[in-house]
């Protein structure tokens, strides 16, 4: 049986109950994200690779 997942929106949305926003959810073993306006599609990871991506992106590393 699948395990039941409980979403949050980011801090950063749009506010209110628009289809703007980022949405995450934790299982022990993976994260799982999503944009609210395609909730079918999801992107899973562990926590490793999206603190790599994320210290990335704040030192400017996916600067164009």
């Amino acid at each position: 049986m699948a395990q039941a997942v409980q979403w949050q929106k980011s801090s950063f949305s749009e506010g209110g109950d628009g289809n703007t926003c980022v949405e995450l959810a934790a299982t022990p073993t993976t994260l799982h994200l999503r944009e609210s306006d395609t909730p079918d599609t999801e992107l899973t990871t562990t926590t490793a690779p999206l603190a790599h991506l994320i210290r990335g992106v704040k030192s400017g590393v996916f600067s164009a």
